[in-house]
């Protein structure tokens, strides 16, 4: 993976690609983390966010929250909720739906479409983005914080 001091990059050639550099990216998520995942439909954010929780030790089904608006998961001590938000139609849906407390040093959450919570979401520590290219994708992952830049720095060094 190419890394700056705030951005990785990578090409992904498939779905394969996509899960191991999940499990890869996941050593070096710590709790508290908030991360923004971008692309559009079919991108392969979810199945990014199975490759991170795979190499969390989750064995179970990993599903889009497209229509529970976030799916939780508890690994080992933590906690790691992956939302939704496309179906948002107004901010303050966000408000409404009760996730703040969701967002707290015990847990990591990754939310794709959080353009639709705009000004109501914790500032995201990394944001993540797919973007498909011939039959893969690339990804790109720049760390807006001081603990996001630590943890892609941590990313950088793992083999």
């Amino acid at each position: 993976m190419h890394a700056a001091d705030d951005t990785a990059s990578r090409y992904l050639a498939d779905e394969n690609a996509t899960l191991a550099l999940g499990a890869h990216i996941a050593a070096a998520m710590q709790p508290g983390m908030t991360v923004f995942l971008e692309g559009d439909l079919g991108a392969g954010k979810t199945t990014l966010t199975r490759g991170i929780l795979r190499g969390m030790g989750f064995a179970g089904r990993v599903k889009s929250p497209t229509y529970t608006l976030v799916e939780p998961y508890a690994v080992s001590n933590l906690n790691l909720y992956h939302f939704d938000l496309y179906r948002f139609q107004d901010p303050m849906e966000w408000v409404d739906a009760g996730f703040r407390d969701y967002f707290n040093p015990h847990s990591i959450c990754l939310i794709e479409w959080a353009d639709k919570a705009a000004g109501l979401l914790p500032t995201a520590d990394w944001t993540i983005r797919l973007t498909p290219v011939e039959d893969g994708r690339n990804i790109e992952i720049q760390a807006h914080t001081e603990h996001g830049k630590a943890c892609l720095a941590q990313l950088a060094l793992t083999p």
